[in-house]
Protein backbone atom coordinates (compact mmCIF):
# COMPACT_ATOMS: atom_id res chain seq x y z
CA UNK A 1 0.00 0.00 0.00
CA UNK A 2 1.11 3.80 -1.03
CA UNK A 3 2.05 5.91 1.76
CA UNK A 4 1.14 9.95 1.48
CA UNK A 5 4.45 10.47 0.96
CA UNK A 6 4.64 8.52 -2.19
CA UNK A 7 1.46 10.14 -3.76
CA UNK A 8 2.88 13.53 -3.25
CA UNK A 9 6.31 12.99 -5.00
CA UNK A 10 4.95 10.25 -7.87
CA UNK A 11 6.88 11.02 -10.95
CA UNK A 12 4.36 11.14 -13.41
CA UNK A 13 6.72 11.06 -16.49
CA UNK A 14 6.51 7.39 -17.08
CA UNK A 15 3.09 7.68 -17.03
CA UNK A 16 1.53 10.80 -19.04
CA UNK A 17 2.98 13.56 -20.68
CA UNK A 18 0.74 16.32 -19.08
CA UNK A 19 1.71 18.68 -16.43
CA UNK A 20 0.56 20.71 -13.97
CA UNK A 21 0.85 24.50 -13.74
CA UNK A 22 0.44 26.27 -10.58
CA UNK A 23 -1.02 29.50 -11.29
CA UNK A 24 -0.21 32.49 -8.67
CA UNK A 25 -1.61 35.63 -7.73
CA UNK A 26 -1.62 38.43 -5.45
CA UNK A 27 -4.83 38.42 -3.14
CA UNK A 28 -7.05 41.49 -2.49
CA UNK A 29 -4.77 42.58 0.64
CA UNK A 30 -1.86 43.45 -1.57
CA UNK A 31 0.23 40.64 -0.02
CA UNK A 32 -1.38 37.85 0.39
CA UNK A 33 -0.24 35.06 -2.29
CA UNK A 34 -3.47 33.07 -3.64
CA UNK A 35 -2.50 29.80 -6.05
CA UNK A 36 -4.75 26.95 -7.89
CA UNK A 37 -3.23 24.32 -9.88
CA UNK A 38 -4.37 22.96 -13.48
CA UNK A 39 -3.46 20.24 -16.16
CA UNK A 40 -1.88 21.25 -19.12
CA UNK A 41 -1.40 18.70 -22.68
CA UNK A 42 2.61 19.20 -22.05
CA UNK A 43 5.39 21.00 -21.23
CA UNK A 44 5.42 25.22 -21.94
CA UNK A 45 8.21 27.31 -21.36
CA UNK A 46 6.92 30.34 -22.62
CA UNK A 47 4.04 32.54 -20.79
CA UNK A 48 3.06 33.71 -23.73
CA UNK A 49 1.92 29.98 -25.14
CA UNK A 50 -0.32 29.53 -21.74
CA UNK A 51 -3.97 29.89 -21.42
CA UNK A 52 -5.98 32.70 -19.51
CA UNK A 53 -7.53 31.57 -16.50
CA UNK A 54 -9.89 33.16 -13.72
CA UNK A 55 -11.04 33.45 -10.56
CA UNK A 56 -13.44 34.40 -8.24
CA UNK A 57 -12.80 37.57 -6.89
CA UNK A 58 -15.53 37.60 -4.88
CA UNK A 59 -13.56 34.99 -2.35
CA UNK A 60 -10.35 37.35 -2.58
CA UNK A 61 -11.37 40.99 -1.93
CA UNK A 62 -10.70 41.68 -5.54
CA UNK A 63 -14.65 41.78 -7.04
CA UNK A 64 -18.24 42.09 -6.20
CA UNK A 65 -20.07 39.01 -5.59
CA UNK A 66 -22.73 40.12 -8.39
CA UNK A 67 -19.49 40.35 -10.98
CA UNK A 68 -16.71 38.15 -9.28
CA UNK A 69 -14.53 37.05 -12.10
CA UNK A 70 -11.15 38.06 -12.37
CA UNK A 71 -8.83 36.91 -15.19
CA UNK A 72 -5.09 35.81 -14.37
CA UNK A 73 -2.77 36.73 -17.37
CA UNK A 74 0.34 34.44 -17.37
CA UNK A 75 3.62 36.45 -16.72
CA UNK A 76 6.23 34.52 -15.69
CA UNK A 77 7.30 30.89 -15.57
CA UNK A 78 9.66 29.01 -13.09
CA UNK A 79 10.64 25.55 -12.76
CA UNK A 80 8.28 23.41 -9.55
CA UNK A 81 10.11 22.32 -6.76
CA UNK A 82 7.30 20.60 -5.44
CA UNK A 83 6.11 18.72 -8.10
CA UNK A 84 9.47 18.63 -9.89
CA UNK A 85 9.91 17.04 -13.56
CA UNK A 86 8.26 19.33 -15.81
CA UNK A 87 5.51 20.92 -13.59
CA UNK A 88 5.76 24.61 -13.45
CA UNK A 89 4.83 27.91 -11.28
CA UNK A 90 3.05 30.54 -13.11
CA UNK A 91 3.15 33.92 -11.78
CA UNK A 92 0.17 35.97 -13.13
CA UNK A 93 -2.00 39.15 -12.84
CA UNK A 94 -5.15 39.97 -12.59
CA UNK A 95 -7.52 41.94 -15.26
CA UNK A 96 -11.32 42.54 -14.91
CA UNK A 97 -13.14 40.62 -18.09
CA UNK A 98 -12.63 43.67 -20.19
CA UNK A 99 -9.22 43.78 -19.93
CA UNK A 100 -8.23 46.18 -17.51
CA UNK A 101 -6.29 45.74 -14.56
CA UNK A 102 -7.45 45.11 -10.91
CA UNK A 103 -6.47 47.64 -8.12
CA UNK A 104 -4.26 45.76 -6.58
CA UNK A 105 -2.30 44.46 -9.68
CA UNK A 106 0.07 46.78 -9.75
CA UNK A 107 2.67 44.73 -11.85
CA UNK A 108 0.84 45.83 -15.13
CA UNK A 109 1.25 49.70 -13.75
CA UNK A 110 5.47 48.74 -13.39
CA UNK A 111 5.64 47.15 -16.82
CA UNK A 112 5.10 50.39 -18.80
CA UNK A 113 7.69 51.96 -16.53
CA UNK A 114 10.16 49.22 -17.43
CA UNK A 115 9.13 49.07 -21.14
CA UNK A 116 9.85 53.00 -21.67
CA UNK A 117 12.73 53.28 -23.50
CA UNK A 118 14.44 55.47 -21.72
CA UNK A 119 14.50 53.28 -18.69
CA UNK A 120 15.05 49.99 -20.89
CA UNK A 121 17.74 52.00 -22.26
CA UNK A 122 19.80 52.09 -18.59
CA UNK A 123 19.06 48.80 -17.92
CA UNK A 124 18.14 48.81 -14.31
CA UNK A 125 19.05 45.83 -12.19
CA UNK A 126 18.16 45.58 -8.47
CA UNK A 127 19.24 43.25 -5.41
CA UNK A 128 16.03 42.84 -3.08
CA UNK A 129 17.37 42.04 0.68
CA UNK A 130 14.11 39.90 1.91
CA UNK A 131 13.70 39.97 5.47
CA UNK A 132 10.97 38.46 7.31
CA UNK A 133 10.29 36.50 10.76
CA UNK A 134 9.42 33.04 11.50
CA UNK A 135 6.69 32.63 13.90
CA UNK A 136 5.29 29.77 15.88
CA UNK A 137 1.96 28.31 14.49
CA UNK A 138 -0.18 28.80 17.77
CA UNK A 139 1.11 31.58 19.24
CA UNK A 140 2.35 34.01 16.57
CA UNK A 141 5.59 34.67 18.28
CA UNK A 142 9.18 34.21 17.11
CA UNK A 143 10.42 31.06 16.42
CA UNK A 144 13.07 29.73 19.07
CA UNK A 145 11.54 32.21 22.21
CA UNK A 146 10.29 31.09 25.32
CA UNK A 147 5.94 31.30 25.45
CA UNK A 148 5.19 34.59 26.64
CA UNK A 149 8.58 35.63 27.09
CA UNK A 150 12.00 36.60 25.48
CA UNK A 151 15.28 35.45 24.55
CA UNK A 152 18.65 37.36 25.42
CA UNK A 153 19.13 40.50 24.19
CA UNK A 154 20.27 41.28 20.03
CA UNK A 155 23.85 40.73 19.70
CA UNK A 156 24.84 37.00 18.96
CA UNK A 157 22.24 36.32 16.60
CA UNK A 158 23.32 38.05 13.47
CA UNK A 159 24.68 35.26 10.99
CA UNK A 160 25.11 33.77 14.30
CA UNK A 161 24.86 30.03 14.31
CA UNK A 162 24.38 26.93 17.38
CA UNK A 163 21.20 25.88 18.93
CA UNK A 164 20.61 28.97 21.24
CA UNK A 165 21.04 31.32 18.56
CA UNK A 166 19.69 30.10 14.93
CA UNK A 167 16.13 29.09 14.81
CA UNK A 168 14.83 27.74 11.79
CA UNK A 169 17.96 27.31 9.83
CA UNK A 170 16.42 24.48 7.61
CA UNK A 171 13.62 26.16 6.59
CA UNK A 172 15.56 28.84 5.59
CA UNK A 173 18.29 26.48 3.65
CA UNK A 174 15.02 24.67 2.23
CA UNK A 175 14.05 27.94 0.82
CA UNK A 176 17.16 28.73 -0.65
CA UNK A 177 17.87 25.35 -2.58
CA UNK A 178 13.86 25.74 -3.83
CA UNK A 179 14.60 29.05 -5.21
CA UNK A 180 17.76 28.28 -7.05
CA UNK A 181 15.88 25.07 -8.52
CA UNK A 182 13.29 27.09 -9.42
CA UNK A 183 15.54 29.71 -11.60
CA UNK A 184 14.93 32.64 -8.70
CA UNK A 185 18.31 34.73 -9.06
CA UNK A 186 18.71 34.53 -5.52
CA UNK A 187 22.01 35.54 -4.42
CA UNK A 188 21.97 34.03 -0.44
CA UNK A 189 20.86 34.06 3.24
CA UNK A 190 21.79 35.35 6.72
CA UNK A 191 20.52 35.11 9.83
CA UNK A 192 19.21 38.63 11.20
CA UNK A 193 19.51 40.66 14.39
CA UNK A 194 16.69 39.53 15.85
CA UNK A 195 16.82 35.91 16.93
CA UNK A 196 13.97 34.11 14.52
CA UNK A 197 14.34 36.48 11.78
CA UNK A 198 16.35 36.17 8.45
CA UNK A 199 17.06 37.35 5.06
CA UNK A 200 17.26 35.79 1.66
CA UNK A 201 18.47 38.01 -1.40
CA UNK A 202 17.07 37.88 -4.84
CA UNK A 203 19.24 39.72 -7.39
CA UNK A 204 20.41 41.08 -9.74
CA UNK A 205 17.50 41.10 -11.44
CA UNK A 206 16.98 43.31 -14.50
CA UNK A 207 13.58 45.49 -14.45
CA UNK A 208 10.15 43.63 -13.48
CA UNK A 209 12.19 40.24 -13.48
CA UNK A 210 13.07 41.92 -9.86
CA UNK A 211 9.66 41.77 -8.96
CA UNK A 212 8.17 38.36 -10.56
CA UNK A 213 11.48 36.54 -8.69
CA UNK A 214 10.82 38.27 -5.32
CA UNK A 215 7.27 37.38 -5.50
CA UNK A 216 7.89 34.06 -6.37
CA UNK A 217 10.44 33.93 -3.77
CA UNK A 218 7.91 34.57 -1.02
CA UNK A 219 5.21 32.23 -2.39
CA UNK A 220 8.09 29.17 -2.32
CA UNK A 221 8.85 30.34 1.32
CA UNK A 222 5.05 30.62 2.37
CA UNK A 223 4.80 26.83 0.69
CA UNK A 224 8.09 25.74 3.02
CA UNK A 225 6.60 27.28 6.08
CA UNK A 226 2.95 25.48 5.05
CA UNK A 227 4.61 22.18 5.39
CA UNK A 228 7.02 23.02 8.52
CA UNK A 229 4.45 24.14 10.54
CA UNK A 230 5.43 27.65 11.18
CA UNK A 231 4.05 31.04 10.06
CA UNK A 232 6.44 33.47 8.31
CA UNK A 233 6.02 37.25 8.80
CA UNK A 234 6.22 40.15 6.80
CA UNK A 235 5.28 42.69 9.40
CA UNK A 236 8.45 45.47 9.00
CA UNK A 237 7.74 45.58 13.19
CA UNK A 238 6.62 41.98 14.17
CA UNK A 239 7.73 42.49 18.02
CA UNK A 240 7.54 46.22 19.69
CA UNK A 241 10.66 47.62 21.78
CA UNK A 242 13.80 47.41 21.44
CA UNK A 243 14.62 44.60 19.00
CA UNK A 244 15.23 45.24 15.04
CA UNK A 245 11.97 45.20 12.50
CA UNK A 246 11.97 44.07 9.41
CA UNK A 247 12.88 45.69 5.84
CA UNK A 248 13.15 45.05 2.11
CA UNK A 249 16.71 46.94 1.59
CA UNK A 250 16.41 47.54 -2.38
CA UNK A 251 19.92 47.73 -4.30
CA UNK A 252 19.73 49.49 -7.52
CA UNK A 253 22.04 50.87 -10.49
CA UNK A 254 21.81 52.01 -14.27
CA UNK A 255 24.00 51.00 -16.93
CA UNK A 256 25.04 54.93 -16.33
CA UNK A 257 25.79 54.21 -12.76
CA UNK A 258 27.91 51.41 -13.86
CA UNK A 259 30.45 52.96 -15.86
CA UNK A 260 32.68 55.80 -15.41
CA UNK A 261 31.63 58.71 -13.87
CA UNK A 262 28.85 57.13 -12.50
CA UNK A 263 29.07 58.35 -9.09
CA UNK A 264 27.94 61.86 -10.04
CA UNK A 265 25.12 59.96 -11.69
CA UNK A 266 24.16 57.96 -8.31
CA UNK A 267 24.12 61.30 -6.45
CA UNK A 268 22.05 63.16 -8.66
CA UNK A 269 19.56 60.25 -8.56
CA UNK A 270 19.67 60.57 -4.91
CA UNK A 271 18.95 64.04 -4.63
CA UNK A 272 16.05 62.84 -6.97
CA UNK A 273 14.93 60.87 -4.60
CA UNK A 274 15.11 62.69 -1.57
CA UNK A 275 12.89 65.20 -3.31
CA UNK A 276 10.24 63.11 -3.51
CA UNK A 277 10.79 61.13 -0.19
CA UNK A 278 7.10 61.43 0.92
CA UNK A 279 5.83 59.64 -1.87
CA UNK A 280 7.76 56.82 -1.82
CA UNK A 281 7.32 56.38 2.07
CA UNK A 282 3.52 55.96 1.36
CA UNK A 283 4.25 53.50 -1.04
CA UNK A 284 6.88 51.87 0.59
CA UNK A 285 4.74 49.09 2.52
CA UNK A 286 2.48 49.40 5.68
CA UNK A 287 3.27 50.12 9.00
CA UNK A 288 6.61 51.07 8.08
CA UNK A 289 6.54 53.86 10.71
CA UNK A 290 6.69 51.57 13.56
CA UNK A 291 9.98 50.51 12.05
CA UNK A 292 11.43 53.72 10.68
CA UNK A 293 12.26 55.53 14.18
CA UNK A 294 15.37 56.75 13.60
CA UNK A 295 17.10 53.33 15.91
CA UNK A 296 17.96 49.81 14.96
CA UNK A 297 19.76 50.80 11.97
CA UNK A 298 16.94 52.97 10.03
CA UNK A 299 16.61 56.93 9.50
CA UNK A 300 13.70 58.23 11.20
CA UNK A 301 10.21 58.22 8.54
CA UNK A 302 10.12 62.07 8.39
CA UNK A 303 14.19 62.52 7.28
CA UNK A 304 16.11 61.64 4.21
CA UNK A 305 19.22 61.66 4.54
CA UNK A 306 22.14 59.18 2.65
CA UNK A 307 25.51 58.97 3.50
CA UNK A 308 28.59 56.23 2.26
CA UNK A 309 28.12 52.70 4.84
CA UNK A 310 25.70 54.80 7.01
CA UNK A 311 23.31 52.02 7.87
CA UNK A 312 21.39 54.50 9.79
CA UNK A 313 20.65 56.67 6.57
CA UNK A 314 17.99 56.31 4.10
CA UNK A 315 19.95 55.56 1.04
CA UNK A 316 23.54 53.90 1.83
CA UNK A 317 26.06 53.98 -0.50
CA UNK A 318 29.03 51.24 -0.20
CA UNK A 319 32.78 52.30 0.23
CA UNK A 320 33.66 50.14 -2.85
CA UNK A 321 31.18 52.48 -4.99
CA UNK A 322 32.66 55.66 -3.33
CA UNK A 323 36.32 54.52 -4.01
CA UNK A 324 35.90 53.15 -7.73
CA UNK A 325 33.66 56.07 -8.79
CA UNK A 326 30.93 54.05 -9.84
CA UNK A 327 28.20 51.43 -8.55
CA UNK A 328 25.12 51.01 -6.81
CA UNK A 329 23.14 52.37 -4.10
CA UNK A 330 21.12 50.77 -1.06
CA UNK A 331 17.55 51.89 -1.03
CA UNK A 332 16.79 51.07 3.22
CA UNK A 333 13.23 52.96 3.28
CA UNK A 334 11.02 49.76 2.16
CA UNK A 335 9.48 47.68 4.58
CA UNK A 336 9.47 43.78 4.25
CA UNK A 337 5.82 43.58 3.13
CA UNK A 338 6.56 46.37 0.39
CA UNK A 339 5.14 45.25 -2.80
CA UNK A 340 8.43 44.49 -5.26
CA UNK A 341 6.56 46.13 -8.69
CA UNK A 342 5.76 49.29 -6.58
CA UNK A 343 9.06 49.69 -5.13
CA UNK A 344 11.42 48.67 -8.09
CA UNK A 345 9.36 50.94 -10.54
CA UNK A 346 9.01 53.62 -8.89
CA UNK A 347 12.70 53.80 -8.13
CA UNK A 348 13.54 53.79 -11.89
CA UNK A 349 10.52 56.11 -12.33
CA UNK A 350 12.08 59.07 -10.06
CA UNK A 351 15.88 58.49 -11.00
CA UNK A 352 15.33 58.05 -14.95
CA UNK A 353 11.99 59.85 -15.84
CA UNK A 354 10.58 62.26 -13.05
CA UNK A 355 11.28 65.84 -13.72
CA UNK A 356 12.32 67.83 -10.61
CA UNK A 357 11.33 70.90 -12.66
Amino acid sequence: MALLSDLVNLNLTDSTPKIIAEYIWIGGSGMDLRSKARTLSGPVDDPKKLPKWNYDGSSTGQAPGEDSEVILYPQAIFKDPFRRGDHILVICDAYTPAGEPIPTNKRCAAAKIFSNPEVEKEVPWYGIEQEYTLLQKDINWPLGWPQGGFPGPQGPYYCGIGADKAFGRDIVDAHYKACLYAGINISGINGEVMPGQWEFQVGPSVGISAGDELWVARYILERITEIAGVVVSFDPKPIPGDWNGAGAHTNYSTKSMREEGGYEVIKKAIEKLGLRHREHIAAYGEGNERRLTGRHETADINTFLWGVANRGASIRVGRDTEKEGKGYFEDRRPASNMDPYVVTSMIAETTLLWNKS
